[in-house]
């Protein structure tokens, strides 16, 4: 039976849903959120148990193909090098993720003017920065005002301490000459809003029981609850409906006991992330859009960008307790973040310092990358590794190609029946020499800094956390799938808020500019809401 009908339905309750949630519901409209997992219960993350690190192999992996919980759907990644990571419950990814919060940079949203490659965004830096500023109250940002590689701005709490191990990297690029800053991350460094400070425990990818990660279902949900929206939990939706008139009138979905049902809405936000929202408006397809809802430009679950990333690991002779802090947050540099073509590709990189693995962790890697052996010496090698060894991550930046794409797989389903995503992509040679290049640059900062038994690996398979531009932002309806402030061109009362829309991937972790362009367009809705259609 029908339900009700209500002013603005949710579609996704993670790092963008739950922001729009929050800065609708001063409207006093009636607001529903439909998640298709469950409220996470802190006590049950793998950080509280002593098996932390088996758990995160399996039932709590990154991976929805590894985990396999019932909230999960199936992702066809074979014709992909970089697998799929998300999380489907209250949160959504936010709720695993590292916390590392860098800003794009402002070149970041007019590549196409600057390089003369991709797409300049409709929008530009300063028209997010208050929404940036916003966001970071919000939730809980430390960081140290000052970094000379972005636009100034104050973050709300002072930055993680960096420690010996970011000290000793400190010193390796100085050496060099190379830009440094301690890392905006997006977790409490004092008591804030009620939550107590980050204990530097370091599990944060398996869930901070502790509450000091700013994860959107201890931020965002508790105020968008508190002001009147709704959180309805394990309801995966099957599709979005339209009627004559090209308007979205609700939603099909499935409650928590598997019954169908409908629900209808005056206004739908979808928050899918960006293989969740192409997947649902691929299987909405109906006579009037045959190839997809909101697909008449042909651009939905095109362009699909992952951010590549390599790893270099190094190992000092003087113990550095780099396995205790928050895991994705020390020091980064942006020393080759902007365009030089002397380098051999356009566009950039972030190198990103992280934690050292636990022990067990620390012990199967070193026996598959042969530095510690099975057996005779297995305890010496593995003493010299473990809380001796540094991280960095290279997040290269992911231009955008239409071959890229996430698309309906004919045979695989989930749980409902509903048409699971098949992701099919590739690195261009760009990305390849920019990959190659930041593990060289990582190489030589490590050794700058004293590190000795350096290993590369790139690109890492388990590490398509970011999931952007599949229903990319635009002016003209035939180059893009949704207007300069999130309203689909062809469906004037569907939005879309994730990182979906993102045009470019810029070349750092994408998840506080993911919310700054959330926050963006609920603000715009307001602003709009006598002539929302129009």
């Amino acid at each position: 039976m029908a339900e009700d009908i209500v002013d603005v339905l949710i579609i996704g309750s993670g790092a963008s849903g739950a922001a729009v949630a929050w800065s609708l519901a001063d409207t006093k409209m009636r607001i529903v959120c439909l998640e298709q997992g469950d409220w996470m219960n802190p006590s049950d993350y793998p950080s509280t148990r002593r098996d932390w690190e088996a758990q995160i192999t399996g039932p709590f992996s990154t991976s929805p193909n590894i985990r396999k919980r019932a909230h999960d759907y199936p992702i066809n990644e074979a014709e992909s090098p970089i697998s799929i990571v998300n999380f489907n419950g209250v949160g959504g990814s936010t709720v695993f993720y590292s916390a590392h919060f860098p800003r794009f940079h402002p070149s970041d949203f007019k590549v196409r003017s600057l390089d003369g490659v991709a797409d300049d965004w409709p929008i530009d830096y300063a028209t997010l920065e208050p929404f940036f500023a916003l966001n970071d109250r919000n939730i809980g940002v430390s960081g140290l005002a000052g970094d000379p590689a972005i636009p100034a701005h104050e973050p709300p709490l002072p930055p993680v301490p960096i420690g010996l191990m970011g000290e000793t990297m400190a010193r390796g690029f100085n050496k060099l000459g190379w830009h440094w800053w301690p890392s905006d991350s997006a977790l409490v460094t004092q008591p804030y809003e009620g939550r107590e400070a980050c204990a530097n425990l370091g599990p944060c990818h398996s869930g901070c029981a502790k509450g000091a990660k700013s994860s959107a279902d201890i931020t965002y949900w508790p105020m968008a609850r508190r002001a009147g929206v709704e959180l309805r939990t394990r309801c995966r939706v099957r599709e979005i409906l339209v009627d004559e008139n090209d308007m979205a009138t609700g939603v099909v979905y499935y409650d928590e006991h598997g019954v169908e049902r409908r629900q209808r809405a005056e206004v739908v936000v979808l928050a899918c992330n960006g293989v969740g929202t192409p997947r649902l408006l691929l299987n909405s397809k109906s006579a009037r859009f045959p190839d997809g809802l909101a697909n008449r430009s042909g651009l939905v679950g095109k362009n699909l960008m992952l951010h590549p990333w390599g790893l270099i690991s190094g190992v000092f002779d003087a113990p550095l307790a780099s396995r205790f802090g928050p895991a994705g947050c020390c020091i980064l540099s942006q020393q080759f973040y902007e365009t030089d073509l002397s380098r051999g590709f356009v566009r950039g990189y972030n190198l990103q310092i992280t934690r050292g693995a636990g022990p067990v962790t620390t012990a199967r890697t070193g026996l598959t990358r042969g530095q510690i052996p099975w057996g005779a010496g297995h305890h010496e090698a593995f003493a010299r590794r473990y809380n001796h060894t540094v991280n960095i991550g290279v997040c290269c930046e992911d231009l955008p190609d239409v071959n890229n794409t996430v698309t309906l797989d004919p045979d695989l389903t989930d749980s409902h029946g509903i048409a699971a995503p098949k992701v099919t992509y590739r690195l261009d040679e760009n990305s390849r020499r920019m990959l190659q290049h930041g593990l060289d640059r990582g190489s030589e900062v490590m050794t700058a800094a004293g590190a000795t038994d350096i290993y590369t690996e790139g690109p890492i398979r388990l590490a398509g956390w970011h999931l952007l531009g599949t229903a990319r932002m635009g002016t003209d309806p035939q180059q893009s799938v949704v207007n300069e402030w999130g309203r689909c061109h062809d469906v004037r009362n569907l939005f879309i808020v994730d990182g979906s829309v993102f045009v470019t991937s810029g070349g750092v972790n994408p998840t506080s500019t993911i919310q700054a362009v959330a926050l963006y367009i609920a603000d715009a809705m307001k602003q709009r809401l006598a002539n929302l259609f129009d």
